[in-house]
């Protein structure tokens, strides 16, 4: 999981803290249970009454008797436009605390993914070299694939009956929002061009009284989470070409190439952004933009205690660096400091409440075993959730939240309402794929996932796609699966090029299907650096299938001390369990895979119901 921040724009003064009267999560779950909670409407003075309206123009609207109804009829229409963005208007301020409704404990997550760009899929490692010139080398493009690429074609998302619904449903609350604002225009209008008359126009004398805001020579780092990413960087590029000692510039570039790279599975854009954060921090050393840059590009390396420590570093200069707080909670997750984590994200719900702080949260809760609380909080962020790459992101991960736990129909809505927003967010169309093979739709399944991997060759949907393969069994599908299994060591080779730690991504495919020694020496490795419950469920069964159960018993059980529920956990901790002696304890944790999630792994679930079917 790469950490990853999606929404920034908290509501804050000018040092960063959360004014007063900045409304919290948990009061706004509470407003939204109890129907309480009120706001001022648009344009009201003190006494409740259109603010400018002059006397005049009051005693001229009740002269007649079609006015005064027209006039009421309109003031109705402008009351129900208010309480609609009084509605709004708390949704997009309730991202607030969580902590004002929530249990004990916490959880953290992935970042969200903003607007994806048009991906494509990884070019040959970089030179490595510093340069000064912001333009980057253009990659080639491989094949890697020959699935369909199109995604609007029967398994794409856009002929997804689900997405359809929810953009048909949005469509239509717009339009309605629209009939019922329009009703409030013609009022506006009079009120406006009355208060013209009376007060008199507003005069433009050139500078005394134009309001032009100063345009900065460039994007800020909020910037890139909206809109085309490729483009944003040809824009920041060329700007570097004629302001190259602008060090915010260069620190915003080195976000938006480590978000490139994590987007499009192309970790030789790595390399790129740390050249150009160091250029950032050779012109103003120490400067926070930067810092946060190189934590985010740490932790997307996978290095996460050199994230943490240039996390550490920006927070004791500014205790309300939303990135780097973000960024040390993401830190201590994945180095299994799971305890801190918990006390970093209530650090960070106090200062910077935000959607990457509820995603964090929630993540924390699951892996804990939590699901409830997780999912509250998932669907009160994607409540305040403004920004396509918001919604998709918080979206999908509810749909992961869901799929986790075997609830397929809820996981195609959450996918759903993800790629209504974004049709190419990577999270959901693999998620989307995985769930049609577990509800059985294997040739839609296929389908899908070879679009994934055509777009996005990385390791997971690459493992998936082979499994596929191999379940399907027609002629040539072997050489197919084969094919899928040796683009993982591709990519696997290609992201150390690019700086990347990639050994937990190798023990998961090696043992299955690969090299089990390299994947042993690859789960120990990662397992050193870092004690997760997912480091230590590889290194389990990387030692299991190295013939080595007695050791690894150790191992599925400390993946399960947490209480995360996890049916590929389960999975391999009842079959190390029969291999260790274990047999009905092993038998009830294959089953307890299968209950939770049926479908957890396209060969893992179908190996666990013949080894239940064998016990019989």
């Amino acid at each position: 999981m790469g950490p990853r921040e999606n929404s920034n724009t908290p509501k804050r003064g000018d040092d960063g803290r959360r004014p007063p009267g900045d409304q919290t999560a948990g009061e706004a779950a509470r407003e939204a249970g109890d129907g309480s909670g009120s706001a001022a409407g648009p344009g009201a003075g003190d006494d409740g009454t259109a603010a400018g309206t002059p006397e005049a123009a009051t005693r001229a609207a009740t002269e007649s008797a079609a006015e005064s109804a027209a006039a009421r009829a309109a003031e109705a229409a402008a009351e129900a436009a208010a309480r609609d963005e009084r509605t709004a208007t708390q949704r997009r301020t309730a991202t607030g605390r969580v902590r004002g409704r929530r249990a004990d404990g916490l959880r953290l997550v992935p970042d969200p993914t903003p607007e994806l760009p048009t991906p494509s899929v990884p070019p040959p490692p970089v030179s490595a070299e510093p340069s000064d010139s912001p333009e980057p080398s253009q990659p080639s493009e491989p094949s890697v694939s020959s699935g369909p690429h199109d995604s609007s074609g029967p398994s794409g998302p856009s002929s997804d009956p689900r997405v359809l619904a929810v953009r048909r449903f949005r469509e239509f609350g717009r339009r309605l929002r629209a009939l019922r604002l329009g009703g409030s225009v013609v009022l506006l209008a009079v009120a406006l061009t009355a208060g013209s008359v009376a007060v008199g126009a507003l005069r433009d004398d050139g500078a005394g009284t134009a309001v032009a805001a100063a345009a900065p020579g460039v994007m800020s780092p909020a910037a890139l989470n909206g809109g085309d990413l490729d483009a944003n960087i040809k824009a920041l590029q060329a700007h570097l070409r004629g302001q190259p000692k602008d060090f915010g510039g260069w620190a915003t570039l080195g976000l938006a190439y480590v978000e490139q790279a994590r987007t499009k599975g192309d970790p030789s854009r790595y390399p790129q952004a740390e050249r150009a954060l160091r250029r950032s921090l050779d012109l103003r050393p120490g400067n926070e933009q930067a810092l946060t840059g190189r934590a985010a590009l740490a932790a997307a390396r996978h290095r996460f205690d050199e994230a943490l420590g240039y996390a550490d570093r920006v927070l004791k200069e500014n205790p309300y660096s939303e990135r780097a707080l973000c960024s040390r909670i993401d830190a201590l997750v994945e180095l299994g400091r799971y305890a801190e984590a918990s006390k970093a994200a209530d650090t960070a719900d106090d200062r910077r409440p935000g959607i990457p702080v509820f995603t964090r949260y929630a993540y924390v809760r699951e892996l804990r075993g939590d699901v409830r609380t997780a999912r509250r909080v998932l669907e009160q962020a994607l409540a305040t959730a403004a920004t396509p790459g918001d919604i998709a992101y918080v979206a999908a991960q509810l749909g992961q939240l869901a799929w986790n736990q075997g609830d397929y129909a809820t996981a195609l809505t959450d996918y759903a309402r993800a790629l209504a927003a974004d049709e190419n967010y990577l999270p959901a169309l693999e998620g989307r794929a995985r769930v049609l093979a577990a509800r059985g739709e294997r040739a839609t399944a296929l389908a899908a996932m070879e679009q994934v991997v055509a777009r996005f060759p990385l390791p997971g949907p690459l493992v998936e796609l082979g499994e596929l393969y191999e379940e399907r069994g027609g002629e040539g599908d072997r050489a197919r699966a084969a094919d899928q299994y040796a683009l993982v060591d591709a990519w696997t080779a290609l992201a150390r090029a690019g700086g990347v730690n990639a050994d937990l991504d190798t023990a998961l495919a090696a043992a299955d299907h690969g090299d089990r020694a390299s994947a042993l020496r690859a789960a120990r490795a990662e397992y050193a650096r870092r004690r997760t419950v997912h480091t230590a469920d590889a290194l389990a069964w990387a030692l299991h299938m190295g013939g080595r159960d007695a050791e690894a018993l150790r191992y599925t059980r400390e993946a399960a001390a947490t209480g995360y529920r996890n049916a590929l956990f389960l999975y391999h901790r009842g079959t190390i369990e029969r291999a260790t002696g274990h047999e009905q304890d092993g038998l009830a944790s294959l089953r307890a895979a299968l209950r939770l999630n049926p479908g957890f792994s396209t060969l893992g679930a179908r190996q666990a119901r013949a080894a239940l079917e064998d016990a019989k």
